[in-house]
């Protein structure tokens, strides 16, 4: 699996009125994103990294009756029994599973039947919320989080869907695209002909905390806290823009090996890999069909290989992962351009030109980390602690959030990971260097 669905809750959860009130505006934000698709929209599987529209409405919906109302609500029925093999992701305490890359040819139950199915169990929830445990709450915490997940997950794999189509079909019309533009320039301040020069920002240096310690949420990966050491470095004030990436381009760099890892080498020849993903001549396909380029906004799109080789070709490296929690850490998670309202989410440029910018939201950052278990890294036990630990192979870690994450999901400790060659999320790259 290339993305990271599920974890486990790590502090106690807000009384359950405003729990019921984030459930129930979590859960219409996922119809709302979804209601632009037919039902063959939601059913098609694109690639085996993704999973149908429809899938991911199913597949939260299981979470919440599996292990909420089945297992804390007395009295409660499992709505069709047929339904945790086809709609389990990989919980192995949960027992066997449809496969993953034959999603696409669940054509039934219909996107409708899934849609009475999520309302059968939002209303089991919410009427049986009060009386739930605290154990109980915490799932519902976790489910809410493990859903803004998928939203950001049912974007990207539907985007990826409708990029199949010769006919470049887009989710929503460009009307939509040029209203989420300037809703997030007039906020921003941010300008489509420029993003300002990008300068060097000194970071952290010595003895700094890493990882969750402050109340609210947090998922495992992030636990315990503890105290890395940063030598002199400093980061660059903003993502890597699309400008930046056309000069990469054409002065060779996809034709240059020796800005690539021996891997990322091996993987542009084999996949005959000369742009970011998306990108046709000086176009690029967005979830409003094919737009212009803009030269501004942050490069999404590319993977590990890519971004390593762009730091290469500009001298500089990728930031560790504690570089970049250091320097987010007293910067506003709920600030920069992420998932508000069901729309056409794509990267725009970000206004300012003193001290970071879009540490959040935007894109995706990679860093040169690989993800792997903080020092007394202890796995939840049971079923739901089982995804984050086992994935702690072969994977590198990126920070900040997307336009396509939900306000609200991500901190400064928050650690996303995919796979070195995985770009079908909106991935960018922030650059730093050693002082």
């Amino acid at each position: 699996m290339a993305s990271r669905t599920d974890a486990s809750p790590t502090t106690d959860t807000l009384p359950h009125a405003d729990l019921a009130r984030r459930f129930a505006a979590t859960r219409r934000l996922s119809l709302d994103l979804a209601a632009p698709l037919s039902d063959a929209d939601a059913s098609a599987q694109s690639m085996a990294d993704a999973s149908p529209a429809k899938w991911h409405l199913a597949h939260t919906t299981w979470f919440f009756e599996t292990f909420v109302l089945r297992d804390h609500a007395p009295g409660y029925h499992v709505f069709d029994t047929r339904y945790p093999y086809l709609f389990n992701s990989y919980y192995e305490a949960e027992g066997p599973r449809h496969t993953r890359a034959r999603r696409g040819l669940l054509t039934r139950p219909s996107l409708d039947e899934v849609r009475v199915w999520r309302a059968h169990v939002d209303a089991a929830l919410q009427s049986a919320l009060p009386d739930l445990p605290r154990a109980a709450h915490m799932l519902v915490e976790l489910g809410i989080q493990h859903e803004q997940q998928h939203q950001e997950l049912l974007l990207t794999d539907i985007k990826h869907l409708f990029a199949q189509n010769p006919l470049g079909p887009a989710v929503w019309d460009e009307t939509a695209f040029a209203s989420e533009v300037a809703q997030f320039s007039a906020v921003s301040g941010s300008a489509s002909e420029a993003a300002g020069a990008m300068r060097w920002v000194k970071g952290a240096e010595g003895i700094v905390p890493i990882g969750h310690a402050a109340d609210g949420f947090a998922f495992d990966c992030e636990l315990p806290q503890f105290s890395a050491l940063l030598t002199p470095h400093a980061l660059a004030s903003r993502p890597v823009t699309n400008g930046e990436w056309q000069a990469f381009i054409a002065d060779g760099g996809y034709h240059t090996p020796s800005l690539w890892l021996s891997d990322g080498w091996a993987w542009v020849e084999a996949e005959g890999i000369d742009a970011p993903l998306y990108w046709r001549e000086g176009r690029q396909f967005t979830l409003a069909g094919w737009q212009p380029i803009d030269p501004a906004a942050p490069v999404a799109h590319i993977s590990f290989y890519e971004a390593d080789a762009f730091a290469s070709w500009a001298g500089a490296r990728l930031p560790t992962e504690f570089e970049w929690e250091a320097a987010a850490a007293a910067l506003d998670p709920l600030g920069g351009q992420q998932l508000d309202v069901a729309g056409p989410a794509q990267p725009e440029a970000a206004g300012g030109d003193t001290g970071l910018q879009q540490m959040f939201g935007s894109v995706w950052e990679w860093t040169g980390s690989a993800y792997r278990p903080y020092p007394g890294f202890r796995p939840a036990p049971g079923a739901v602690g089982e995804y984050n630990g086992k994935f702690m192979s072969g994977q590198f870690v990126l920070r900040g959030g997307s336009c396509a994450t939900p306000r609200g999901h991500v901190r400064a400790s928050y650690r996303n990971f995919f796979y070195p060659h995985q770009r079908w999320q909106f991935t960018g790259v922030r650059l730093a260097k050693d002082l």
